[in-house]
């Protein structure tokens, strides 16, 4: 059966044959009536002319990564944006894989799915390793957000911020 068959069905059922050019939404009826029941996801897209804000954490906001295979591995976080972070890790992943990558911060778990990018550093203990947020859920994408407008926000100020949680 070809693709267009596949995603429009048999001859038979009524759909016109060939690749749509025009949007469409699929509709299942439930009780209730709503027409969403999962939650939106969020596209980081990096600004053209502009880097996110980055925030600087150091050693002390774990990590927790779970590779495609299922494997899990931690991580120190580093670096974090809305688009991505750096993590340092004691051996480096494939540049290309993707992960989920789990954190806490003061608003909340943040867990995104993210492509590791190529290794910038190595050290004797591990390898500093960035990444780029490939989709975010929107709640995931609201707590990174607030927490880390809430740590430029501080800084600007002079203080010191917690909103990533040390756990």
């Amino acid at each position: 059966m070809s693709f267009a068959a596949q995603v429009l069905g048999p001859p038979e059922s009524g759909f016109p044959r060939g690749i749509r050019t025009t949007a469409s939404v699929i509709y299942y009826p439930v009780r209730d009536g709503a027409i969403v029941h999962v939650l939106m996801t969020h596209f980081p897209q990096p600004h053209p002319s502009r880097r996110a804000a980055r925030v600087q954490l150091g050693d002390s906001v774990l990590a927790a990564i779970r590779l495609e295979d299922g494997r899990r591995t931690k991580a120190k976080l580093q670096t974090i944006s809305v688009t991505g972070g750096l993590l340092y890790m004691s051996h480096s992943l494939g540049q290309g894989d993707f992960v989920e990558v789990a954190f806490h911060t003061q608003a909340g778990p943040v867990h995104g799915m993210a492509e590791i990018l190529s290794p910038t550093h190595k050290t004797t203990n591990g390898v500093f390793q960035p990444f780029r947020f490939v989709a975010l859920e929107d709640d995931d994408h609201r707590r990174l957000r607030t927490s880390l407008d809430h740590v430029v926000d501080r800084s600007q100020l002079g203080l010191k911020s917690s909103a990533f949680s040390t756990h």
